[in-house]
């Protein structure tokens, strides 16, 4: 649900699918707040740790991964200049004090060594690659030998909700396929543990994490069922309309049963997909060709978001 890294013409980036307007970094803001929690749990790395986070986009997981692990020097990147500026303010509000070096980069040619980093970062990412194998390969060989990574990925195809609503159903499913068509994949929280198997990495653990809504949970239904969920898939309307995929009755109609599903007796229901992995010692990982040619077009900015001594 949130930015991909890859630079335009690598051959294996998508457009982002929900656009780069500052509604939408509002709501991927809105949406690192509300799943913290969750998504952050167990994230924590030493002081002093060397971790690289992909695909930062506005710094909206970049804040939540520098107050869980104090201490420890981010490199965070990503494909947008005006994302990066974003997250450049954003955590120098947030976290003044954190160590975060940031960078415009394309997640399958990375400017760095071999075994740079101790641990890699990646949310909401892999979905909008076209090749995410090729991506974790190239992630791994930045990785030191034990090293680990961590990827959160959601899965739309794990959404059901109460009102169930066929047009619901058929407006997420055009969200779904809008990604495809772009190249990325919405369901690929599913496909973690053999994506991360066949990119070399040892020892995948896959953690679901499902997301339920209802009148007891009033911060989780505002937060993530209407201000993320929800707002997610209405903000397509037009490129569905304009693809043919939907009238606009019907997807009014179905962002309607949507809606409703936060409402008096409404229930929704949504899982991610945590998965961590280890490079294993001893065993070198492959270099990632591009068949389209390198692009060493790399800008690198490192910010003391704290005041100098």
């Amino acid at each position: 649900m949130d930015t991909a890294t890859a630079t335009p013409g690598a051959g294996t980036t998508t457009g982002y699918v929900h656009g780069y307007s500052q509604l939408e970094a509002t709501r991927l803001g809105d949406q690192a707040d509300t799943l913290a929690a969750v998504l952050h749990e167990g994230v924590r790395y030493p002081a002093g740790s060397r971790v690289l986070e992909i695909g930062c986009g506005v710094g909206a997981q970049t804040v939540h991964l520098a107050l869980g692990s104090p201490g420890a020097r981010i490199v965070a990147v990503d494909r947008s200049e005006e994302s990066l500026a974003q997250a450049r303010g954003r955590v120098a509000a947030s976290a003044p004090t954190a160590d975060v070096r940031w960078l415009r980069a394309d997640v399958f040619d990375l400017p760095f060594d071999r075994a740079e980093f101790d641990h890699v970062f990646v949310c909401f990412v892999l979905e909008h690659l076209s090749d995410p194998e090729r991506a974790l390969s190239e992630l791994r060989r930045v990785l030191r030998p034990g090293g680990t990574v961590t990827v959160i990925e959601g899965d739309h195809g794990s959404a059901f909700f109460h009102p169930a609503g066929a047009y619901a159903a058929a407006v997420i499913h055009c969200q779904v396929r809008l990604q495809a068509a772009a190249g990325g994949n919405a369901l690929i929280g599913r496909q973690l543990l053999p994506l991360l198997a066949a990119a070399g990495y040892a020892d995948p653990v896959v953690r679901p994490c499902t997301v339920s809504t209802d009148r007891t949970r009033a911060a989780l239904v505002d937060g993530f069922t209407r201000d993320t969920f929800v707002a997610m898939v209405a903000s397509v309307r037009a490129e569905a309309l304009a693809a043919g995929l939907s009238t606009a009755a019907d997807w009014d109609r179905g962002i309607a049963e949507l809606r409703r599903t936060t409402e008096g007796d409404g229930t929704f229901h949504y899982t991610f997909f945590k998965a961590v992995a280890m490079n294993p010692p001893g065993v070198s990982a492959p270099v990632a060709v591009d068949p389209h040619g390198p692009d060493r077009d790399h800008d690198s900015e490192t910010t003391p978001t704290a005041p100098g001594p």
